[in-house]
């Protein structure tokens, strides 16, 4: 878990143009081709309680049968198989922020299990097959949204918040916010909350600064709009490959993973379904499955 300054994070300030593409946001992803979706495995070994796959409290078996079948159905369209379920969200969240206290800043979750959390940036792109992909696949993500980015079309992202998918705030314009002073990035932030709230019925609580670079001035004009925890990140997806700030190059319990709205023209021709399945699919190579980011923040 990262509470606070992160010395490794505070120097992102000073990388180059190419490294703020590695690890933040805006210029065109990485030149990885995309791999081929890959099969789905054989179906899992039914649990020896006897229970269905997925089978919840109460439920008829043939139901929950059905329901694990159109689950597979639509994972095999994308080449993935299905996500194991996450466990229940925790009682006590373990990120809060203290009253009067600063604004936390974290890039992970605390937590044993193994689940790792998407988020996705900016909003440029609108590909209506993801909206499609989400509502097939049902995997929990938290936009940070830009208004800028999304402004020529609100209601794109308004299916994806009807399920369940986090709103979160990106600011106003996408600055470099240690560049402003504190009445600038609260006029960023908090106007972004301002929007988000009239479009989209939520005030969002995480906020993640531009190419994740903030300082002091950031966390208390976060504060004063509201806002919860600055939410960083562990590992990024460009096209096909997750690039890791760890030496270990794996994905840990807890861990952020960030992504962007991109399109053909900065995936070197791949679509964002593609890099998401491909992401959806180191994510699933390595053991782990996806929860929600605001049930644990």
């Amino acid at each position: 878990m990262t509470l606070g300054v992160d010395k490794k994070i505070v120097t992102w300030a000073a990388l180059t143009a190419a490294a703020l593409l590695i690890s933040g946001c805006g210029g065109t992803a990485d030149a990885d081709t995309a791999d081929a979706p890959t099969r789905p495995s054989s179906p899992t070994t039914p649990p020896a309680d006897g229970k269905a796959p997925g089978q919840a409290p109460g439920q008829a078996p043939d139901q929950a049968a059905d329901q694990a079948a159109v689950a597979s159905a639509a994972y095999r369209k994308w080449g993935l198989k299905p996500f194991a379920a996450p466990p229940a969200p925790p009682r006590t969240k373990p990120l809060t922020r203290k009253p009067g206290g600063p604004v936390p800043v974290i890039s992970d979750i605390p937590t044993k299990d193994k689940v790792v959390f998407i988020t996705i940036d900016d909003g440029a792109e609108k590909d209506p097959e993801f909206v499609k992909m989400m509502e097939e696949l049902k995997v929990p993500v938290t936009m940070f949204l830009t208004d800028s980015a999304i402004r020529a079309d609100y209601g794109y992202f308004k299916p994806l918040a009807a399920l369940g998918n986090g709103v979160a705030n990106h600011t106003l314009t996408h600055p470099n916010l240690r560049t402003l002073g504190r009445s600038a990035q609260q006029h960023e932030i908090c106007g972004q909350q301002t929007k988000l709230e009239k479009e989209y019925r939520t005030t969002p609580r995480l906020f993640r600064p531009p190419y994740g670079n903030w300082n002091e001035d950031t966390r208390a004009a976060a504060g004063a709009c509201g806002v919860d925890a600055i939410v960083l990140w562990r590992e990024s997806m460009q096209i096909k490959n997750m690039q890791y700030q760890r030496g270990d190059e794996k994905l840990h319990p807890g861990d952020i993973i960030l992504a962007h709205f991109r399109g053909p023209a900065e995936l070197k021709g791949t679509s964002m379904t593609r890099m998401t399945a491909n992401m959806l699919r180191h994510i699933q190579e390595q053991g782990f499955t996806v929860a929600r980011l605001e049930d644990y923040v």
